[in-house]
């Protein structure tokens, strides 16, 4: 469906990515347009091409797949454009006195003969010439739009693309179509690369061969690694571009002395890293141990009696070992707390707390999820933050965070003790923000497990950090007794160990030790999917009040075969949730959608609309992101919604065309768990 006429208003826009809400009038009536549109402002005319859709809450939208900017048809719709603030220079007694003397002509004079604007009372020579580069800029840059189509890129990028390369960008693409790795780190290659080749570039031209080599090193770094062997390179390089080992070499050298890339030698080896992958780490570095180095000016004298004080108030006995890491904290500003589930850690911050606010300092709880700040909250007592909300990242894209973490000043943190939870889940870029953030002085405690899988994002900075040395690290190994109760938790520290399974013949196994771990072993993959179902569906409840949808989660490693994420979600719906009531449906991405549905959002989205009941009253927000869970409450065919609660509580409405951001959730991988 095509809308021609003007942009009216503009409601919301997010400045990230160009994301608008805004009012739009037609010769026929006046509607709420959505979608991305950079570098358009109020009094633009546009040809929209898209589908009305009725969200649930603002009614009824048109949805804008593609726009094009259409040059103003009339002397009216002329003077408004250029009285619209978009043309530096030019306000309404400019607009109208410009108009009225070129009238047909006045865009032609705009663009191509700006002398003739000196003529007009209120117009120098340089002004002149600033009116016509504004005009020519706001003109031409929209065009990009249209551009980037063909390569298969979506309008959410022209901004991006505008901001690096100007208004001549698709001049500079054309020449390079490479350049356009540098918008998004999902791009396709294989298409830039087949459109660079049809546009006549060589095989060996020192332009692909350099940027396969940058999209080999983007690619490993897509796996949670900040760098790969020189020598793995060079053989995924060969095989993407069918090139000589020695054309690659030279392209590494050019890339070296551009300071694009950095090789590393360790021992026998060579590394290779992106030079913003190395930055960060060496900023990392460098921050960390000059934090470490500064004056210790929160130290408490006699610590030992307060100590006595937590322990006889709390009526708990801290262990030598919790001690230690007590004293560890009181004696340096940063400190490691590593340590299996069951060994103290959650005390020692409880302790950490208690003595310091006493004293009358103040501490910050935070953590890299909402779930590990939900339960961080929960267990301590105290409000804990999200490391987006605290260091105000939260409308920062990957990309962004990635490429400027070292140009980011940061907004420092307001606390004496800076706690972090779940530092295995942190990357090396969020790590390098939140370090940017921390005065000297204060003190920041580094809590987690450093046995569990590394980030999701590159880097693996709590083992790196522990294997380093240098800095100062507690290591809890002993198992408190009531968690010795669990065979979860005594597993868990054994598969650390190499050693196998406990069983009921081991001395060492309390009698109280409840049965919440199994162990069961299937030689075929359709046999263990019916085993999983039989534990999901009934059979577990013999041993507790397990009910799948609040305290059943099905991990996965992988999303492929039968034991997949995507099988095992088909099959988890038929059996938990069929649609034995003919209850409406919606089909997307291969997966069926219906109401008590569980899903997951995939991916950020930082313009989604949701409603939260606080205290008796909806309250709106906006924001949903990669790993929250929810259950779908309700699907709209006549508005073409589906309603999501999220495990927060929060109500969010997904359009049809929207439900590319979740999927299902009965069964997860492992690396998505982390985000919950």
């Amino acid at each position: 469906m095509e809308l021609i006429g003007e942009l009216q208003n503009i409601i919301y826009r997010n400045e990230i990515n160009g994301y608008t809400v805004a009012e739009f009038e037609t010769q026929d009536e006046a509607t709420t347009i959505v979608g991305y549109l950079p570098f358009i402002n109020p009094g633009d005319n546009l040809k929209l091409e898209g589908n009305y859709v009725e969200h649930k809450e603002y009614g009824l939208q048109f949805k804008i797949n593609t726009f094009e900017k259409l040059m103003p048809q009339t002397m009216k719709a002329i003077e408004k454009y250029l009285a619209s603030g978009n043309i530096k220079g030019v306000g309404e007694v400019i607009a109208k006195r410009i108009v009225k003397q070129f009238k047909e002509e006045t865009i032609e004079v705009l663009k191509n003969e700006p002398y003739r604007l000196e003529i007009i009372k209120g117009i120098s020579k340089a002004k002149a010439i600033e009116i016509s580069e504004s005009f020519v800029e706001n003109w031409e840059v929209w065009q990009i739009v249209g551009f980037l189509e063909k390569f298969g890129i979506g309008a959410e990028y022209a901004k991006k693309v505008f901001d690096l390369y100007g208004v001549n960008a698709i001049q500079q693409i054309e020449e390079d179509p490479y350049l356009l790795l540098d918008v998004t780190r999902g791009i396709d290659f294989k298409q830039i690369d087949k459109m660079a080749l049809d546009l006549g570039l060589d095989y060996i031209d020192e332009k692909r061969i350099q940027s396969g080599i940058k999209y080999g090193l983007i690619r490993c770094t897509n796996n949670g690694h900040s760098c790969v062997l020189k020598e793995n390179l060079i053989f995924f390089v060969e095989d993407l571009l069918n090139v000589s080992e020695e054309h690659i070499d030279n392209g590494l050298i050019d890339l070296k002395l551009k300071n694009q890339i950095v090789i590393e030698k360790r021992e026998q080896e060579e590394w290779v890293y992106l030079d913003y992958f190395y930055n960060t780490e060496e900023e990392i570095a460098f921050r960390i141990l000059r934090l470490q180095s500064a004056k210790n000016l929160k130290k408490i004298n006699n610590i030992s009696s307060n100590l006595k004080k937590i322990e006889n108030i709390s009526k708990i006995e801290l262990s030598d070992k919790q001690k230690e890491a007590i004293n560890l904290v009181n004696e340096n500003n940063v400190v490691i707390i590593t340590g299996g589930p069951g060994t103290g850690k959650t005390t020692i911050i409880k302790s950490i707390i208690d003595i310091y606010e006493e004293k009358k300092y103040k501490v910050v709880l935070c953590a890299p999820t909402g779930r590990a700040t939900k339960r961080m909250t929960e267990t301590t007592g105290k409000e804990a933050s999200t490391l987006h909300r605290l260091l105000e990242i939260g409308k920062i894209d990957d990309d962004s965070l990635y490429k400027n973490s070292t140009n980011y000043e940061g907004a420092p943190i307001d606390a004496d003790i800076i706690i972090v939870d779940e530092l295995s889940m942190v990357d090396m870029f969020l790590m390098n923000y939140l370090l940017k953030c921390v005065y000297l002085g204060t003190k920041l405690v580094l809590v987690g497990d450093s046995d569990q899988l590394a980030s999701v994002g590159p880097g693996n900075v709590l083992k790196d950090m522990v294997v380093s040395e240098k800095i100062t690290t507690v290591h809890l190994d002993k198992i408190f007794r009531q968690a010795a109760k669990s065979k979860i938790i005594l597993n868990a520290h054994r598969v650390n160990n190499g050693e196998p399974f406990v069983s009921k013949q081991d001395d060492d196994l309390d009698k109280d030790t409840k049965d919440d771990f199994f162990y069961i072993k299937e030689q075929s993959q359709e046999k263990m999917l019916w085993q999983v179902v039989s534990l999901c569906t009934g059979r577990l409840e013999k041993y507790g009040d397990y009910d799948f949808f609040k305290n059943i989660q099905v991990l996965t490693p992988t999303k492929k075969t039968m034991l997949g994420t995507k099988e095992l979600n088909k099959v988890l719906q038929e059996q938990l949730n069929p649609n034995i009531n003919n209850l409406p449906e919606k089909t997307s991405m291969g997966a069926i959608y219906r109401q008590g549905d569980r899903i997951m959002q995939i991916k950020n989205n930082y313009d989604i609309i949701w409603e939260k009941e606080v205290n008796g009253k909806k309250e709106p927000g906006n924001g949903i992101f990669n790993g929250e869970i929810g259950t779908i409450t309700n699907v709209d065919e006549k508005d073409k919604v589906v309603e999501i609660q999220f495990d927060d509580e929060k109500v969010a409405w997904y359009e049809f065309s929207e439900l590319d951001q979740i999927e299902h959730s009965y069964a997860i991988t492992i690396h998505k768990a982390q985000r919950k």
